[in-house]
């Protein structure tokens, strides 16, 4: 570091400068300033449009505004690390977290003053870091802008500040000690790097977030601490000024860009659920701090949306929004898709996140998407993690931050991790229920130890290894060990598993240079079924396509996700998968009379009772459900005193409806209609269902069904879903009009009859299966 130092020392002192002014800055000034005036002489000679001109100086001024607030940041941000501490913490008293009180300021100064002797030594550590883990990494993201490689790393003289300090004490196992530290730092760092040949810096880098120290196991021995776990409990912010000639990258969009991925990195090394191990006695077992050890999972509903601000502008003002949300848990970053042009969107996004309850928030960031520039922030909102855990699980409304309106509709299920595979079969019912093709049934973690005897890739060194692992599309993999057929890796993963029973986990080991497999190994998850505990552990496998000798050590533990309380909360299964339908064929329906075909199909509900799911028959002389024009929005139930045609003659309709409150789903099954009027025996119709969600009729809610060619019984057995809110149900209709797609000769519409059903009238958490009898349709 003293030799870089010099080389800076002897560069500043062989620049030229006249009466304290750089020549060398002087020269490229006027050089700039030149080729903006020669820029507007060519516009104007050439006589363009004076579109050229003026979009090139609103990208200059947008640039200046941008870097001089980042510069104005950047330089508070500086005065403030370089001020006393406890000034500093003093001055920001009411700003600091309700934990922090006057001994934590006092104990925060004589951390900081440990930070400021250690300083240099940290500094040489932070560099390889950076080079071994973090070059590579920013390599392989930037590699369409060409080869990038750190040419100096110094990190300056001044270490990161601990603003305040929190020890936790209680309810806390005995052979750990657990400390919060909010971390703080903007040095005086310069960092060089090249860009497919490019030179470019780094300069005035600042960090600011909240660290966890975690010192376990505590042992007998010096150094009493056994190692450390360092990380993030979310993604700290970070900010830097770029310089040299990528500066050109630093403007909105473009620099954003670079600093994505080093927050990206940053949070894949040790921000919750990834952890920076540090081993600190040969007596503590690296897996010890190295597996990977989530409490739980949150699975999260991202529903809908409502009211949200308006930030698009259309032709007459003010238009709707793009809007899209962001899901933040720790490090782990999820978002919807984006649904145009609409303030209350529809987006029924799952995603499932591993969780340490040490993460106390999960976080949801509403945005506009702008395709022209940067997206406009349409709220946020922050959910205590530790609060779902308690409950099991929660639905709710949240009314957003940092904006003028809006509410988003959420709802977690929190998934414990049990040792016990029995409960799996639960686990494949829920996941089946929902229907969403990406839940999970299980999370498998694996730690990576060791391989020993692998084969040599080239006859003239050893192999560079490194492991794959892949289960589905996921795949991670291991650090390199160089030169060497007996790699020590030592490193921990999580798998989120659909299906334990069929599934398979494939194992690789690579060569890094030549690119060949040194081993392979394919596990299916179902061996963990009889092992005690559901675990393996530091055991060796055997390699295939290596030498025979060859082998990989590693621990591996299945567990199954399951809710709190789950005997009473077995979900119903979907009601259009367990409708029983006769198995008489279409033509012979045809020719039963009435009475006879309702005897020969009888009705099936599911119904839900402690748990178990049982069958109820209904028999055809159960009550029917009679339906007025929406006029009187009135609905009857009454015995059935009608013809097989109905009350009006038009026939009747069977249906099965039901809202799914975990689904947060209405759903609709259309099982078969009766007896629709034939007045012309030689233009029998060619009937179908259409399906409306009132009072509001929109495009959205439109469901169909198949068309059956001339048939006055259709079967349909068609299920259909809404996203629906059950607050909303109240103040909903469900228009059901049954329709031909042949036009019958003796009649101007394409409508045979209609019926419509007032969702208030009914308890439809538990299934409801009916006859509706077809009314005409209210014009």
């Amino acid at each position: 570091m003293n030799e870089e130092n010099k080389k800076d020392d002897n560069k500043d002192i062989g620049e030229k400068r006249v009466a304290g002014i750089s020549l060398k800055g002087t020269v490229y000034s006027i050089l700039k300033k030149a080729s903006v005036v020669g820029f507007v002489y060519l516009a104007g000679y050439l006589q363009w449009s004076v579109a050229w001109l003026i979009g090139p100086v609103a990208l200059l001024v947008i640039r200046d505004q941008y870097k001089k607030e980042s510069e104005r940041r950047r330089d508070i941000a500086k005065a403030s690390a370089l001020t006393n501490e406890k000034d500093v913490i003093l001055a920001r008293i009411d700003d600091l977290p309700a934990w922090v009180y006057f001994p934590d300021v006092e104990r925060a100064e004589w951390i900081n003053k440990i930070f400021k002797q250690c300083w240099p030594n940290v500094n040489h550590y932070v560099r390889e870091l950076i080079r071994d883990k973090i070059q590579h990494i920013l390599a392989k993201n930037l590699d369409k802008f060409g080869s990038f490689k750190f040419e100096r790393i110094i990190l300056g003289s001044v270490p990161p500040r601990i603003g305040g300090i929190k020890v936790y004490d209680a309810n806390m196992p005995r052979s750990e000690i657990i400390m919060d530290l909010d971390l703080f730092y903007a040095g005086d760092c310069d960092i060089n790097f090249t860009l497919q040949g490019i030179k470019g810096g780094i300069k005035d880098f600042q960090l600011h977030g909240m660290l966890r120290v975690v010192l376990k196991p505590l042992i007998t021995t010096m150094p009493i601490v056994g190692g450390l776990q360092v990380f993030f409990l979310n993604n700290p912010s970070i900010d830097f000024n770029l310089v040299g000639v990528v500066d050109v990258l630093d403007m909105p969009g473009l620099g954003d860009m670079l600093r994505r991925i080093v927050v990206e990195q940053i949070a894949a090394m040790m921000v919750l659920p990834n952890k920076l191990p540090i081993k600190l006695s040969d007596t503590v077992e690296a897996a010890e701090l190295k597996i990977p050890e989530p409490e739980g999972v949150l699975r999260v509903h991202v529903i809908e949306a409502k009211n949200l601000m308006k930030k698009d502008i259309g032709m007459l003002g003010k238009g709707k929004s793009d809007p899209y949300a962001v899901i933040n848990v720790g490090a782990q970053e999820f978002r919807t898709k984006t649904i145009q042009n609409t303030v209350d969107p529809k987006w029924d996004y799952w995603c499932e996140c591993l969780v340490d309850l040490e993460v106390s928030h999960l976080r949801l960031h509403l945005f506009d998407k702008d395709h022209t520039g940067r997206d406009d922030d349409l709220g946020r909102a922050t959910i205590e993690v530790a609060n779902i855990a308690k409950k099991g699980s929660d639905d709710m409304w949240i009314t957003l931050e940092k904006a003028k309106h809006g509410m988003v509709h959420v709802r977690l299920t929190w998934l414990k991790l049990s040792k016990n595979y029995s409960d799996l079969k639960a686990a494949l019912e829920e996941t089946q229920y929902l229907r969403v093709t990406s839940m999970s049934t299980a999370l498998l973690t694996l730690y990576i130890d060791s391989a020993r005897n692998l084969p040599q890739a080239r006859t003239s060194s050893k192999p560079d290894p490194y492991v794959t692992l892949t289960l589905y599309t996921n795949t991670k993999q291991t650090a390199m060990q160089k030169r060497t057929s007996d790699p020590v890796w030592e490193e921990g993963f999580t798998f989120l598993v659909t299906n334990p029973e069929t599934d398979t986990l494939y194992i690789k080991i690579m060569d890094q240079k030549t690119g060949n497999e040194l081993g392979l190994l394919n596990l299916n998850l179902s061996m963990l079924a009889d092992k005690p505990n559901l675990e393996i552990q530091r055991q060796p496998f055997g390699l295939l396509k290596g030498d025979h000798n060859s082998k990989i050590i590693m621990s591996m533990h299945l567990r199954i996700l399951k809710q709190e309380n789950d005997s009473a909360k077995t979900p119903l299964l979907h009601q259009a998968s367990t409708i029983s339908t006769s198995s008489v064929s279409l033509d012979h329906q045809q020719s039963l009379p009435p009475s006879e075909k309702s005897t020969s199909s009888e009705n099936v509900i599911k119904s839900e009772t402690g748990g178990i799911v049982e069958e109820e028959i209904i028999p055809e002389t159960s009550p029917i459900i009679s339906s007025t024009p929406p006029s009187s929005g009135v609905i009857h139930r009454t015995p059935s005193m009608t013809s097989s045609s109905g009350e009006s003659g038009l026939g009747r309709i069977q249906l099965t409806l039901r809202y799914s409150v975990q689904r947060q789903r209405l759903i609709v099954v259309i099982h078969q209609i009766a007896n629709l009027p034939l007045k012309d025996p030689s233009n029998i119709p060619d009937p179908y269902v259409k399906l409306y969600l009132l009072p509001d009729r929109s495009r959205e809610t439109k469901r169909k069904t198949v068309v059956v060619k001339d048939n006055c019984n259709p079967i349909f057995d068609e299920s259909f879903e809404y996203l629906i809110s059950q607050g909303e149900l109240s103040s909903q209709q469900l228009e059901v009009t049954v329709c031909t797609q042949k036009q019958l000769f003796y009649s101007s519409t394409n409508v045979m009859g209609q019926v419509i059903v007032d969702l208030s009238q009914f308890n439809l958490t538990q299934p409801i299966n009916s006859w509706f009898d077809l009314q005409p349709e209210k014009k």
